[in-house]
Order: C-alpha cells, then sequence, then structure tokens
C-alpha cells in the first residue's frame, strides 16, 4: 500500500513541477521592430474615401520601434505595457479617385505611442529546457512551441501633424495653423484639437520558443483614435482671406493646396468655403506590425523579476 503511494507521489511530483514551471518566468521583456500605416482622410485607394483596410495605401507604410514588458498572469493571459515610436504619413498623390487627387494634401506625423494590453489565448505556452539535445526531453515541454494570442487594450499617444507648403522642402507643424480654422469667432463649433490622444489597440500575435528564455514573434495590431485630426482634415475648408487675416499667408496657404480649383458640381473637386475637406464622420487609425524579440526573466521569492 505504502509503496503504491510512494509511486504515485513519486509520479506526481514532476507534473506538479511542470504545471507550476511558468510561475518562474512569468516577466518578459520585448523589444520590437516593425512597419506603421495610416487610416484617414489623405491618399487611399482608387474610390471615393472608405473606412479601414479598403483604403490602405501600402507605399506610406513607415517605422515602428518598441520596447515593452510582458507579465503572465496566468498560463493563458499575460498584461503587456510599453511604449513606441513611429512615423505615421499621408499624401493624396497616392490615389488616383479625382476629388481626393485634386485635393493634393499631405501630411507627415511622428507618434509616440504608451499602451497596456490584456493577452488571452486558448494555448498554453511552451518552456522549453535550455539546451536541446536529441531524444532528451527537457522539464516542462508540455505546451506548444507555437503559442497564438490576441489582446485588447488601452492606449495613449502624441503626434504632431507637419506639411510642406508646395513641395518647398520645409515642414510646418499645422496644429498652429489653425488650417480648419479652429478658435475662429465665425466658426463656434470648430475647437482647438488636443495632440494627446487615446486609442483603443487589438490585434493578434505569434510566438515562436526559441528556449527557456527567449522566443521571436509577429504581432498586428490596430488602433482605433477618438480624433480625426491625426492627418489635421476633417471638416470643411475655410475661407482662405479669413485665416490669412487671423493666422496668417502660411494658414491660408497650407488649408489649400488643390491642383486644379474646379467649379462647383464638377467631379465634386471644387475647394471654396464650406465644401467638403475631409469626413467628421470618420476617426482616423493607425497600425504597428511589430517583430518582436522576447527574452524570459526568472521571478524571485519576492514576485519581481530578476534582472
Amino acid at each position: 500500500m505504502y509503496k503504491r503511494i510512494i509511486l504515485v507521489l513519486l509520479l506526481l511530483i514532476p507534473m506538479i513541477s511542470s504545471a507550476q514551471r511558468w510561475k518562474r518566468f512569468r516577466y518578459e521583456v520585448v523589444y520590437g521592430i516593425g512597419a506603421t500605416n495610416f487610416l484617414g482622410e489623405l491618399g487611399g485607394a482608387n474610390q471615393i474615401g472608405t473606412d479601414y483596410f479598403r483604403d490602405l495605401e501600402i507605399s506610406m507604410t513607415r517605422y515602428v520601434l518598441n520596447i515593452g514588458m510582458r507579465y503572465k498572469l496566468s498560463q493563458y493571459t499575460s498584461v503587456k505595457t510599453g511604449i513606441s515610436y513611429g512615423r505615421l504619413r499621408g499624401h493624396d498623390n497616392t490615389t488616383e479617385e479625382p476629388a481626393r487627387k485634386n485635393r493634393n494634401l499631405h501630411f507627415r506625423s511622428p507618434i509616440i505611442e504608451w499602451s497596456t494590453q490584456y493577452e488571452f489565448s486558448w494555448m498554453k505556452e511552451t518552456i522549453k529546457s535550455r539546451y536541446k539535445i536529441r531524444r532528451v526531453r527537457g522539464r516542462g515541454r508540455k505546451g506548444s512551441e507555437i503559442y497564438f494570442y490576441g489582446f485588447v487594450g488601452f492606449s495613449t499617444f502624441w503626434f504632431n501633424p507637419k506639411a510642406q507648403l508646395n513641395g518647398t522642402g520645409k515642414w510646418h507643424a499645422l496644429k498652429p495653423l489653425h488650417t480648419e480654422g479652429q478658435g475662429l469667432e465665425e466658426y463656434p463649433t470648430r475647437n482647438n484639437y488636443s495632440r494627446f490622444q487615446v486609442a483603443v489597440p487589438a490585434g493578434i500575435g505569434i510566438k515562436y520558443n526559441i528556449d527557456k528564455s527567449s522566443s521571436i514573434g509577429i504581432e498586428y495590431g490596430l488602433r482605433k483614435t477618438f480624433t480625426d485630426y491625426i492627418d489635421d482634415v476633417s471638416k470643411s475648408y475655410i475661407d482662405k482671406e479669413i485665416l490669412e487675416a487671423e493666422y496668417g499667408e502660411l494658414s491660408a496657404a497650407l488649408s489649400d493646396q488643390s491642383l486644379a480649383p474646379a467649379p462647383p458640381g464638377v467631379d465634386g473637386r471644387q475647394t471654396y468655403p464650406n465644401q467638403q475637406r475631409g469626413d467628421p464622420t470618420d476617426n482616423d487609425a493607425y497600425m504597428f506590425l511589430l517583430i518582436t524579440y522576447n527574452y524570459k526573466l526568472q521571478t524571485t521569492r519576492k514576485g519581481l523579476p530578476k534582472f
């Protein structure tokens, strides 16, 4: 009887040890590099502006860098927080849709984002042994070497849209120029926008474990924002004489850089006061595609990461 109990305990000990192994590696440092893209008023597909991916312009892809920390809540869930720095870009010369191409507006902007996201999966992530030895299984190999997950979260970000005047080479910050009449008494509903905003990131990721400490991955996330001014375009054109009188010649010039203003009703290309300049019914969005390197840190008895 006692021998059977001892035998059962001996069989259970490795299983319990394996099940608890993930708790010794709750923390991961995450490094990422990848690409950004922007979904807003400027540029896009060769059609009237559409929502989300149907209006994606690949040529406007720019870079993003990321560093963060992941903490495993369980074998199926984690929380990750991190900081990203990237660039966003949009230009009407990338589309053949007549009205937007004639509008000829453009922008570029840095983007600095701090985000926290909740990650979830239906599968356990394996923790490999330190070395791969043929025909020898390391402890804790239960689970998958390839790990899929989804995520949703909250982020804050800063941006600063800029544009050139007729390709002169100098980039001008657009917010201080009030190109859509923000702050004018004649347009009381047009308030100044803030360059600090919030967003909801959501997406998917995949990781492949190299050894017990390291993994590589790919992560895609869309950021749904609550502003329509990342590209400084949202509503309608303002009388340029009013803009020039209140904010100067540069404001008036950058508010309308159309190629050939057409009479009202011709291809929708008119850029006169109160004509459509953007689409205020649809806020801007941007996305990150990251290639990541993840390094696990041992957890101390106090529950802190061991560097």
